[in-house]
């Protein structure tokens, strides 16, 4: 950017902006807390197909999560961050993605309104259950019991499955607007919460499910994720701008309301901070994202935010592993945030097996340095790798230089084109204009707008090239068009009138000539025909 002197032109001068990356609190304002979420270094973005409606961690090592957007189930490594496989067996957007609490299986909705039941590894459909006849938006195991599964949609109906059989047990009425979310109690498999888009959460029990919901709350807003806290007693729900703490075990009285987003609330998550020998280790913190971009991390214990990291995209889920080792994020565009935190264990897991076998003990691996764009290397990566037998050379097409009459023809200004070849004088070019121009059935009128000296250019031309067979057909037709139509002009300028003479002269000496290759074409054509009977 060019420096701007304030002292003489009296204009400040800004610098521009970076884009804008993921970002965490001012140093100055840092906390130990704050550090540790910082910890969690970054990996390269992905970029999945569309909106990452739900992600999901395995309860059981080592902690694969899941990640449905489109019409996909990806599941990615939370060692590596990597995928590891996908499942594309959806006819429609899927959504919610839940492991039971073996990670043996793991369930997901759809847009069509089907559950699916898969094994993760491979990566087939043990069950179909069809029962929702609108989108499924919530599909959750119980904390413990295997056999069974909560679900929601948009039909407003809450749904109690059987899995083992694949049948429906139970359907649960009571609100009046689309299930978009819900969790299972942690002190009772029987027990379960729901979110609907009708303002309130409930409380259902299996057990009583004839008596209808056990509990209603209302949020006073759309609800759009519900949770409920370690101890059981407590749950969280998110709708609006706000997320609100609420006592179920007291009745479902109020006990805080966040409001520290600026758009929605999109998706809740608990996660346990993990053991490093400081004042808040084993201790439990509230995840919330939002449209805005923003993930708030609340100390629900104490009642305030503990740390904001931002990030540059509308985010839509948020997950933490079970180990507390890993974050994921995903976005409304696609893109999953992946941070994984570095440990002493981790660290101390990484050894190099040579160490192992002879004997001396184990020998920490070198920490490969990761290419990142601020690197210059991250640019000149591949060039010297030498093409294999398969590979394809992808050459890019040359760009092709319009000349200055192309421009003007593909901007619509007709007269300019013609006038820029006439001056450009290539007769290929300028007869190539012509035909243009007759396709459009604007070359009469541009010879009718052209000025004086650029008639001249024109009648320049058709005296030089009107009697060379290759464009005599067109120019001849053209030059009694531009007589016709300019004669007034042509009578007050001796210079128009001296091409005019030259081109009558030209015309009739061709004519001479035509006439006399006749004649001798008379002669011959009888001798051709008596040599050619011998």
């Amino acid at each position: 950017m060019a420096v701007v002197d304030q002292s003489e032109s009296g204009v400040k001068a800004f610098p521009v902006k970076p884009k804008l990356k993921p970002n965490t609190n001012n140093k100055s304002t840092s906390t130990p807390e704050s550090k540790y979420w910082k910890s969690f270094k970054l990996k390269q973005p992905q970029t999945l197909v569309s909106s990452i409606t739900s992600l999901a961690f395995s309860p059981t090592a080592p902690h694969d999560f899941a990640a449905t957007h489109s019409a996909t189930v990806t599941i990615f490594s939370s060692q590596t961050l990597d995928r590891k496989s996908t499942i594309a067996s959806f006819k429609d957007t899927a959504t919610s993605a839940c492991y039971r609490s073996d990670g043996q299986l793991l369930a997901a909705g759809s847009y069509s309104g089907q559950i699916q039941i898969f094994d993760p590894k491979k990566r087939m459909a043990l069950r179909r259950l069809d029962g929702h006849s609108r989108p499924v938006h919530f599909v959750s195991y119980p904390r413990v019991r295997k056999t069974h599964l909560y679900s929601g949609g948009d039909d407003a109906v809450v749904k109690y499955w059987d899995v083992s059989m694949g049948k429906l047990k139970n359907s649960l009425f009571g609100h009046k607007d689309y299930v978009r979310c819900g969790d299972g109690s942690p002190a009772s498999d029987d027990m379960f919460i729901t979110g609907s888009y009708d303002h309130t959460v409930k409380l259902w029990d299996v057990r009583v499910s004839d008596k209808g919901s056990m509990l209603s709350i209302n949020h006073g807003a759309p609800v759009e994720d519900v949770i409920y806290l370690p101890s059981g007693g407590l749950i969280a729900t998110a709708g609006g701008n706000s997320v609100k703490i609420w006592d179920v075990i007291g009745g479902g009285k109020l006990l805080h309301s966040m409001e520290c987003h600026n758009k929605t609330v999109t998706s809740l998550c608990v996660a346990k901070i993990g053991k490093d020998n400081s004042e808040f280790s084993d201790q439990y913190r509230i995840f919330s994202v939002s449209l805005d971009g923003y993930l708030k991390v609340f100390d629900y214990s104490k009642l305030k935010i503990t740390s904001s990291i931002r990030f540059p995209n509308s985010l839509m889920s948020v997950a933490f592993s079970p180990d507390s080792s890993t974050r994921v994020i995903g976005t409304s565009n696609g893109i999953l945030y992946a941070g994984k935190r570095k440990t002493k264990e981790n660290t101390e897991s990484v050894k190099s097996e040579w160490g192992k076998y002879v004997g001396f003990g184990a020998i920490d691996e070198p920490e490969k340095r990761v290419l990142r764009p601020s690197y210059f290397r991250y640019f000149q990566r591949g060039q010297n790798e030498k093409p294999s037998k398969g590979d394809y050379l992808i050459t890019r097409p040359k760009k092709v230089k319009l000349a200055e009459h192309d421009k003007l023809l593909k901007k619509f200004h007709h007269k300019e084109a013609l006038v820029s070849a006439l001056k450009a004088n290539n007769p290929e070019n300028i007869v190539a204009v012509m035909e243009e121009l007759v396709s459009r059935k604007k070359l009469l009128k541009c010879i009718h707008n052209l000025g004086v000296d650029e008639l001249g250019l024109l009648l320049k031309f058709l005296q030089k090239y009107s009697t060379m067979p290759r464009y005599a057909g067109m120019l001849i037709v053209l030059a009694k068009k531009v007589v016709e139509n300019r004669i007034d002009d042509i009578n007050g300028s001796d210079e128009l009138k001296g091409y005019i003479r030259n081109l009558n002269r030209l015309i009739k000496e061709e004519m001479r000539i035509q006439q006399s290759l006749q004649e001798i074409q008379g002669m011959i054509s009888p001798l051709l025909k008596i040599a050619g009977r011998r």
